[in-house]
Parts: C-alpha cells; structure tokens; sequence
C-alpha cells in the first residue's frame, strides 16, 4: 500500500477517511467527516468542505473549494454532501457548493474538466467527460448531461438542463433547456444547429447522425409545434440516442431553447450577429451533413 503524502501545513480534520497514495500539497483543508479515495492529487489551497466525497485519480488545483455551503438565502446549516466521482479535473478556483437542504447532494460524475474559475452552484448534477472552460456559472439545481461543452463565461438559469453532447457557445446566457445533441448560443441562448463535431468523436455512427439531423429539423425547422413535432420524431425513431432526445424534450419543465431564427420575434438581447438572425443561418442546418 502507497502511503499518503501530506505536507505539514495542511489541515485534516476528524473522521476524515483517506485511500492511498494521495498527494496532499500545502495549505489544503479537509474538513471532518470528508473522504477522499486514492491516488488523487491535491495542489496547495485546496479546500473541501463537511460532507464532501472524492473519488480516485483527481488533480484538485490551487485554490478550488469544493463542499462550501452554498450560497443560497434559505441554507440554514442543514447537512448535505458534494460527491465527486474519478478523474476529474478541477482547475484554479473553481467553486463546488453542496446541497441547499438537509439529505441534498451537488453531484459531479467521472473524467470531467473544470477550467479556472467555474462555478457549481448547489444540487447541480454533472454528468461524465463534461467540460466547463473559464468563468461558466452553474446556478442551483442545473443538470448537465454526459459529453456536454459549456464555453467561457457561460450563464445557466436555475433548473436548467443541458442535455447530452450538446455545445453552449461563450458569453451565452441559457434560461431554457437545451436539448441534447444541439449548439446553443446568445442571450438569451437559441438553438443554431447540430454539434456535428462532438457527436463525430463520441463515435456515434453516420445513420444515428442522420436520424437525429431529422429530428432537428422536426424540431426546428418545420414550423411543428413541441408536441406535433415529437410525435413525428416518434414515428421514424430508430436508436436509443434518439429516444433520449424525445425523452429529454418531453421532461423538460422550462421548455426548450427556441430556434435561431425565431430570436427575431422577440426583443430579447442577444449575442449572434444580426446578419445571421435575418438569413436564419444554421436555424441551424448543418454546414455539411453529420
């Protein structure tokens, strides 16, 4: 068994539960009751919090807090835990808040990156191989599915779900669903067309590919409403994947994202280029076919 290295001016509270062959650096703080699995690696200054639960194999940057109380008015002490699954990477500073009420629980799964600066609010619930680049904020109680990419600066609305490999450009602000498989972006973020890219490197084959630009196009392009739409989708679905986008789309208690081309109707903001909303671009049709 590979002992644990712990510098000797880190803090390790009581009851605290340690795997094997950790690196605990300078300055961390691991509050009682916090376990913390194996072979992770913990820079200088990081901090986590009563309640917290780490798997194996995470590189814990400078600075990161992870199981702080949350940041929510009606928090009153309640216990609740942060549970963090294997592999993840947690850049500088990010911020990991646990759940509001008492039994709650901030939840992030395995191999994802958190670039400097992200912040999860509390009762969020990250996926697998998610990735938050710099300075994207998580309200409470958001859900992020597998394979998900939210770019720099991006906002999410409390209780609002990005679905499985979906892309959120940056500065994006996302006060509605965003259903899997899509590109969103704006303020507030519209659906601009399919992640052809991310669905291309998650392996998924070229007639899954076709299916669900089908269903986009159902969705998006047709002039159906959410209902009509589904129920089109439904008739033609072949693959799981597709299932999960029906099912995500039914579940949905924000609604989805509208179309790019439908941010015209409104007087809301928005970051796209006004060229791009009067020609519909990419109300999202693919620049080449997945």
């Amino acid at each position: 068994m590979a002992e644990n290295r712990i510098h000797p001016s880190a803090t390790i509270g009581q009851r605290v539960q340690l795997g094997e062959d950790n690196d605990i650096g300078p300055g961390c703080v691991l509050e009682d009751g916090v376990v913390l699995g194996s072979r992770n690696r913990l820079w200088m200054n990081v901090y986590a919090g009563p309640g917290t639960t780490i798997g194996d194999e995470n590189q814990l940057h400078m600075g990161a807090v992870i199981g702080h109380m949350p940041q929510d008015l009606a928090y009153a002490g309640a216990p609740s835990q942060t549970r963090l699954g294997d592999r993840n990477t947690i850049r500088e500073y990010v911020t990991i808040h646990r759940g509001t009420k008492a039994g709650t629980a901030t939840v992030l799964g395995h191999d994802n990156f958190l670039m400097a600066n992200a912040h999860v609010a509390h009762n969020c619930q990250i996926g697998h191989r998610v990735t938050l680049a710099n300075l994207a904020t998580l309200a409470g109680y958001c859900v992020v599915e597998d394979g998900a990419f939210l770019s720099g600066m991006v906002v999410l609305h409390q209780f609002t779900r990005i679905g499985r490999l979906a892309m959120v450009s940056g500065l994006s602000a996302v006060n509605k669903d965003v259903p899997p498989y899509m590109l969103c972006g704006g303020r507030p973020g519209v659906v601009q067309g399919l992640n052809v890219v991310g669905m291309r490197r998650a392996g998924m084959a070229a007639d899954v590919r076709q299916e669900i630009k089908r269903a986009y196009k159902l969705l998006y392009r047709e002039g159906l409403n959410i209902r009509h739409a589904l129920e089109a989708i439904e008739q033609e679905r072949k693959s799981p994947e597709l299932l999960h986008l029906v099912e995500f789309v039914r579940r949905s208690e924000r609604g989805i994202c509208a179309g790019v081309g439908m941010a015209l109707e409104g007087d809301g903001e928005t970051l796209l280029p006004r060229k791009t909303l009067r020609a519909g671009v990419g109300a999202g049709e693919p620049a080449e076919d997945p």
